[in-house]
């Protein structure tokens, strides 16, 4: 992004003209809350949501101390020095290829202040009280400002949901259809792919095209088709719920890839539920519920002859923003915490609720997969099941394996850089 040379020093009291976003007319994520809570959910990009009004940098002239500032509308934010001492990507204090400090900020005195802030070209030039004097790009400080992943906001969904991110297999190999299936993963949670070779190891080629397969105790992928001794309902005919795989490992597999091979079974229809859609719901019901869920840890357990796993964490995950990303959701393998009689019957009420809500055909997608058919999704915000299915009608094989839940977002990033204009 180019930094065009309309940087100026401006007085205190006056208008200031100065260096500003090019992008600042895009609209900026939104947070749903609900009055009185603190732990917002990861929502949408609306279309009604109000554009982002000028975002720039000044440089405060004609007061004591140096200031460079952030205006954001009408509001104004001194960026502090400790702040911009941190921010330097001058070549002895930042390495220009891996983009990592040379220097320690955590170091830097307590004091540190801004001595002196002017124009150069198109960026600034600040000097500062330990000694370091260098060149300041705007719009890094802009960017930087805002503590973003770069990439889409999570977009809610319900069974209404249309269209639904259908891909084709050959398409896929192309960059730019690959960018908007990536784009489409990270906004809905879920991919579905059509086309698919169906070779007994295709899985893992699959799930290469998005990522790094993550090996666990069922090997680099494993097969899921019935048999009546297994030691987890997965492998047997019956409904299964929705729930998360594998919730008992820390951490809990990322993303869940399962891959049709055959299905000759009139049931055994796949569903998929989207967490944030449902946790939405039950926050705008129960706040004070949807508050249990996030906070009391809840332990799963996993165990055969060679593995003993086992997690504690709650049932609703937040991440470092406090922002709701996903669940701990499985009702086979919970135990709750020893609480008293109310608080007990409290988080029960709420758990119920959430797991009837998980279960209302107006938040599922349901459908049936066909040989050379996979959904992709995160297995802690999209939440998957099944319909029982009769074994005697025929065999119904499919194949799974994970995949770390940073891969597409990491993928989406490098095709933005890559294919640049390109990438709508």
């Amino acid at each position: 992004m180019s930094t065009a040379a309309v940087l100026t020093e401006s007085a205190v009291l006056e208008p200031m003209a100065a260096w500003s976003d090019p992008q600042s007319d895009l609209p900026a994520p939104r947070v749903v809350a609900v009055e009185d809570f603190d732990l917002p959910l990861a929502h949408v990009n609306h279309a009604s949501a109000m554009p982002v009004t000028a975002r720039a940098i000044h440089v405060l002239a004609g007061v004591a101390v140096p200031q460079v500032v952030l205006r954001d509308g009408a509001a104004d934010t001194v960026l502090p020095a400790l702040w911009l001492r941190a921010r330097s990507n001058d070549p002895t204090q930042r390495d220009a290829i891996t983009g990592q400090r040379l220097m320690n900020p955590h170091l830097l005195p307590d004091d540190l202040t801004l001595l002196g802030a002017r124009l150069e070209g198109n960026g600034l030039f600040l000097t500062f009280s330990d000694g370091f004097s260098g060149n300041f790009d705007p719009q890094e400080l802009l960017d930087g400002a805002v503590l973003d992943e770069a990439c889409p906001a999570p977009q809610s969904w319900r069974c209404d949901l249309s269209p639904q991110p259908v891909y084709q297999w050959d398409a896929l190999q192309d960059d730019a259809v690959l960018y908007r299936a990536v784009k489409d993963y990270v906004e809905r949670g879920f991919l579905l792919i059509h086309g698919t070779p169906t070779k007994p190891d295709s899985i893992l080629s699959i799930a290469r095209r998005f990522g790094y397969v993550r090996e666990t105790n069922f090997g680099a992928y494993f097969e899921v088709y019935s048999r009546p001794d297994s030691t987890d309902l997965a492998y047997r005919p019956v409904a299964l719920g929705p729930h998360t795989d594998n919730p008992y490992r820390n951490p809990v597999p990322g993303i869940q890839l399962l891959h049709c091979l055959q299905n000759e079974t009139s049931g055994g229809l796949s569903t998929l539920v989207d967490s944030l859609a449902v946790a939405q719901q039950l926050q705008q019901e129960d706040p004070q519920g949807f508050r249990l869920l996030a906070t009391v840890p809840v332990r799963f357990e996993y165990r055969d002859a060679d593995t003993c796993l086992v997690s504690v964490q709650p049932m609703i995950e937040v991440d470092g923003m406090g922002v709701m990303v996903g669940v701990f959701y499985s009702p086979r393998l919970d135990d709750i915490p020893l609480m008293s009689e109310h608080d007990t019957r409290a988080y029960h009420r709420a758990r119920k609720r959430f797991g009837s809500l998980l279960s209302d055909a107006q938040f599922e997608l349901r459908f049936r997969l066909e040989p050379g058919q996979l959904m992709m999704f995160d297995n802690n915000r999209v939440l998957h099941g099944r319909t029982s299915f009769d074994p005697t009608q025929g065999h119904r094989q499919l194949q799974g394996c994970y995949i770390d839940r940073d891969s597409p977002r990491s993928l989406y990033r490098v095709l933005s850089r890559r294919l640049g204009p390109q990438a709508i």
